[in-house]
């Protein structure tokens, strides 16, 4: 579970920054308390506490603005809540109907055993010790089916996204890239991601036209989640962003320099 969630104390943080940030730089210490329901006098605390570790400003009585070192907290824990509220939602589906793809002809109230496979939902007539459902409908094989009484978890392991590092233009870009290099590290990639001009150039000499060029990182995360593999291709001075957000997603990654090092 998130942290926000675990501990109070960064709970009260949390909300107290995000009215903050809503309602910079006037805001009075007791609309914050009323808003999230402590007392004047316990954020008044935490306000002085924010302003020493650096999250928050002020500039005078009743003005405080958020820090960039604020902001990425809030970002952060945000994320963990958006990761935690998707796994919330998958446990409960014991209360709502899935759609899942037949792999195999299923009758109506049929109990099925469920799987992810290629990053889609599927219903079996094999029953396993993993998740399982009951059909809403009649099936055939390949059809769309509604699953309901949803039962444990399905086991879903997570892809592995590769990060092809181009030069960026102050390095030769495009014209410095190791065309062997690239060419083993796309050997195998499906779906492609380019970010910076410099990668889209490169992909694009490797006879590649890459599937994703805007939203690449969260397009990454949501395919690894699902299951499957993604590619990314991005230049040197993109990169330490795209690795801070998958470090911070805790995806597993594996770094590729393309640099032509002759």
């Amino acid at each position: 579970m998130t942290q926000v969630l675990r501990n109070k104390n960064l709970a009260t943080r949390f909300q107290i920054l995000v009215e903050i940030a809503a309602n910079q730089p006037n805001i009075q210490q007791k609309d914050i308390a009323q808003k999230i329901g402590v007392t004047s006098q316990a954020v008044s605390e935490y306000v002085n506490k924010l302003e020493k570790d650096g999250w928050i400003t002020s500039d005078g009585r009743s003005r405080y603005r958020i820090t960039k070192e604020g902001v990425n907290w809030v970002l952060k824990s945000l994320r963990e809540l958006q990761q935690y509220s998707t796994s919330a939602e998958r446990v409960l589906t014991n209360i709502t109907t899935w759609a899942a793809i037949a792999a195999a002809d299923l009758k109506k109230g049929q109990k099925v055993g469920l799987m992810m496979k290629d990053g889609l939902f599927y219903a079996s007539n094999y029953l396993s010790t993993g998740a399982r459902g009951i059909t809403t409908d009649n099936a055939k094989k390949g059809e769309d089916v509604g699953i309901s009484d949803i039962e444990e978890i399905v086991e879903l392991v997570i892809g592995q996204i590769t990060v092809l590092e181009v030069p960026d233009i102050q390095r030769g870009g495009s014209r410095n890239v190791d065309a062997n290099k690239m060419k083993k590290g796309l050997a195998k990639a499906n779906l492609i991601g380019a970010i910076g001009v410099e990668a889209i150039v490169a992909l694009r000499q490797s006879g590649i036209e890459p599937g994703y060029l805007y939203g690449v990182a969260q397009a990454a995360i949501e395919v690894a989640r699902s299951g499957l593999p993604f590619t990314i291709v991005c230049t040197s001075n993109e990169s330490p962003a795209l690795l801070q957000r998958l470090n911070e997603e805790n995806l597993k990654y594996t770094l590729v320099d393309t640099r032509n090092k002759r």
